[in-house]
Order: C-alpha cells, then structure tokens, then sequence
C-alpha cells in the first residue's frame, strides 16, 4: 500500500501506477473522517481492483479548503479521477462519502459502471447535537461520536484509537462536512441512476438505520442490498471481513 499525493489528493493506493485492465474502487470517506477509513478494504482488494482511498479537499494530506456542497466535493472527485484516468472507475463512499457518490452517478453517469453506497441516504439530516457537540469541543465529540454511531457489540476502546488517525483535526472542516450532509437531498432524483448499485447499512447503524438502506434498494432501479449484523455507521472498521467479501461478490456480477 501507498500513501501519495496525487493531483493535491491525499491518496491510499493498493498499487501505484495503475493496472489498465483492472477496476478501479474509489472509496470515498465520511464526514470528519479520511481515507484511514478504508485501510482494510485498499489492502485486502487490491488483488481483484486498483484500490485508492482519498481524502476529500481540505482533509488530511489533500490540499484546498474543505467544501460545504456535496455538490462541490463531486465535482472535484470526478476532476480526480478523469485526471488519474483511472480504468472503469467503481464508487465506494460511507455516509457523506455515500451521498458524494449518489451525487456523481446522477451528475456524472457516464463516468460510471457501478457503485457501492454504504452507511448512507438518500436524505442526510444531521442531528442538531452533533453541530452543538462539534463547536462546544470537537475532541469530545470524537469520543461521543464512536459511542453514537458504532455496535454496542464492538471494542469502542480500539476505535477511538483508530479515530484519533481517521478523523480530521480542525472542528471546521467537521462543521462544513455536516452542513454537506444537512443540505443534502436528492430522494427526487434516485430514479435518474442506472448504475449498478450495492447498498450496504449496518443493522445497528443509529445514524443511517436500515431503513435508509431499504429506499435507496427501493428507488434506484436494479440495486441490490446487504445488511450487516452486529454493526453500527462504521462498517468498514467493525466488519471489514464482510465488508470485503460483499465488494468482492458485487465486482464480479456487476462487472
């Protein structure tokens, strides 16, 4: 694995160049997090895809200022990738990265052959005590907020380890990212995707509950749905394993 800055994007790269004949993921994280998120799937797929993690603008290793539109972040994913002309470019985003890549395959479809939305809606609402918990004192909020989003089930001891490289440090970046996922709706317009889509929600996930999972199976014709048991908003870090094999499963009947 490769850490690189490409293009100002931070990056997480399985391989570097690029192989032409494979897939390429993009996984894109969720709001206040970076691509650390996405260590175990760049690693563990890098054998069936070109895996790259990216931090949005503004995040960790990525240059630029952090946006407040997902709108915006689209915009300058699908400039990244047309630049890194990655071969047939495959979304993977969590939560605000989920709603990034909802955003790209109605604006930009002919970018895309498929795409795995985890952990997200189709409607973001953010809950008012995160904004307040956020401007209060941002490292508390960290710790509240693996309490909040992860299975009862898990060592949250070891992912708030974990978060302490994941997340970003500057409370604003935090606060544009969740105004983002606060503006976003786009329940109108899921009908307008015609790629093949995976959706993936935790059966624990307080944040985006599986019901968010079911509209978005429901509404974007052809997808397909895994529940993940025992697992909260952060699959990826509680259930890699799974998570993986759920990608690996898609890629080979989607591509």
């Amino acid at each position: 694995m490769e850490k690189m800055i490409i293009n100002d994007f931070g990056i997480l790269a399985g391989n570097w160049p690029l192989v032409p004949d494979k897939p390429t993921l993009i996984f894109i994280h969720g709001a206040a997090l970076s691509k650390g998120l996405w260590v175990g799937q760049v690693e563990a797929l890098s054998d069936i895809a070109n895996t790259i993690a990216i931090d949005l603008p503004g995040h960790k290793d990525s240059k630029g200022t952090a946006f407040d539109q997902i709108s915006d972040c689209a915009a300058a994913v699908a400039q990244f990738i047309e630049k890194i002309q990655a071969p047939n470019p495959v979304l993977c985003g969590l939560s605000m990265g989920g709603a990034v890549a909802q955003e790209l395959l109605i604006s930009r479809p002919d970018l895309f052959s498929a795409a795995i939305l985890m952990n997200t809606g189709a409607r973001l609402k953010v809950f008012p005590f995160i904004f307040e918990s956020i401007e209060k004192d941002y490292s508390q909020y960290l710790d509240l907020a693996v309490d909040f989003l992860v299975s009862q089930k898990k060592d949250k001891a070891k992912i708030k380890e974990l978060m302490k490289d994941i997340a970003v440090t500057k409370a604003d970046v935090a606060l544009k990212d969740f105004t983002a996922c606060d503006q976003f709706d786009v329940m109108s317009r899921l009908k307008e995707i015609k790629t093949k889509v995976m959706v993936v929600v935790g059966d624990e996930d307080n944040n985006t509950p599986v019901k968010y999972g079911e509209y978005l199976q429901h509404n974007i014709s052809g997808a397909e749905l895994a529940v993940i048991s025992e697992a909260g908003h952060l699959t990826p870090l509680e259930k890699p394993e799974e998570v993986n094999q759920i990608i690996r499963d898609f890629l080979r009947k989607a591509l």
